[in-house]
């Protein structure tokens, strides 16, 4: 109960925060790239309860089919996707899509997944259902809580780990999570963001 009013709280401050660099993100992508603006991409939740996870748009519209052309074209970036469901070099993300993943900024609308109780602050990564077969017998452990906006794995390497090292992670944190060790990820994610380490 506890973590929730902090969770709900955080966000709702964190949008009032914000909102002036949310107000300037939109305008961007809606003048360089168009609409829409939004991207909603189906998460799976706390006991496996899928949900919406709101980013602001870093990917060019027809991103799917480039994704399939690609992994249909390049056996490389085939076993790439296969291995980390990441590429190094991503022909999806638009020039100023990497601008703000690189600077997390794209994340600042998962506030409100947080506002909604599908989201925490701190959690693990917020994954696809085909994920899940990632995380084998932990499956259980990471579907116990609410996956996080932040969390162990994006302040210990974030993209400079395999997906082997994001599961433990992951189950390393729900394992041993405490309060103040949320907090203390919280401010160690200021950090990782102003020095944009390991981000992509």
């Amino acid at each position: 109960m506890l973590g929730s009013l902090f969770d709900k709280s955080f966000a709702f401050l964190a949008l009032l925060l914000f909102a002036p660099f949310i107000l300037s993100i939109s305008l961007v992508i809606l003048l360089k790239e168009g609409r829409p603006i939004f991207f909603a991409h189906k998460r799976v939740g706390q006991n496996g309860e899928p949900f919406k996870c709101i980013k602001f748009r870093t990917m060019v519209v027809d991103a799917d089919e480039q994704l399939k052309k690609l992994l249909d074209s390049d056996p490389d970036a085939r076993a790439q996707w296969a291995a980390n469901q990441k590429l190094d070099d991503d022909p999806r993300v638009s020039c100023i899509g990497e601008f703000f993943r690189i600077t997390s900024l794209d994340e600042l609308p998962q506030f409100w997944n947080v506002l909604r109780g599908e989201m925490a602050i701190v959690g693990p990564r917020p994954i696809v259902k085909d994920e899940l077969e990632h995380y084998g017998r932990h499956a259980n452990v990471y579907l116990s809580v609410r996956p996080g906006i932040t969390g162990l794995w994006q302040v210990s390497g974030r993209s400079n780990t395999t997906y082997e090292e994001r599961v433990a992670l992951d189950v390393e944190y729900v394992r041993n999570r405490t309060f103040w060790g949320d907090v203390r990820i919280i401010l160690k994610t200021v950090k990782v963001m102003l020095t944009v380490d390991g981000a992509k």
